[in-house]
């Protein structure tokens, strides 16, 4: 496990839980979509809904959100805000291991910052996120199973 201040290459990790994950991962599927760092959040419920309620009007905690930052020369491509409770309790729920749905929810968010969006696209977010779920040898997320249903 890596401590909390730990910060590699391409991830900038701002861990503000007790929790701690291998992170390992995370910068292989990291590295292959992006050359640019990217912040990693790990919240609780309560802050990830303070942080919903304030950028997107919504007043209740969330898995995942995403933060794009402006385009400048040496700018990291953004931040993602994961909630660790939403981690653990999604895992239990679905039978995998909390760092497994850790790595789906970052694909998730990494996706949004590359500019995909599963709200207004036609699936391409959803096949990207397929075909990376197949890559990464990672179980079906929520959003696959709810696709197949």
């Amino acid at each position: 496990m890596l401590p909390l201040w730990y910060n590699s290459p391409m991830i900038e990790l701002d861990n503000r839980t007790e929790k701690t994950y291998e992170t390992s991962r995370l910068e292989t599927i990291c590295d292959a979509l992006t050359p640019l760092e990217v912040e990693l959040i790990f919240t609780h419920n309560d802050e990830i809904a303070d942080i919903n309620r304030d950028f997107r009007g919504i007043d209740k905690p969330t898995d995942v959100l995403s933060f794009p930052s402006d385009p400048f020369p040496g700018a990291p491509l953004g931040s993602i805000v994961i909630s660790v409770d939403k981690v653990s309790a999604v895992a239990k729920e679905l039978g995998h291991s909390e760092d497994d749905e850790l790595a789906l929810l970052f694909i998730h968010g990494l996706l949004h910052l590359l500019g995909y969006d599963h709200e207004v696209d036609n699936g391409e977010m959803r096949a990207k996120e397929v075909e990376l779920i197949e890559k990464f040898n990672l179980p079906k997320s929520l959003i696959v199973r709810t696709l197949e249903e």
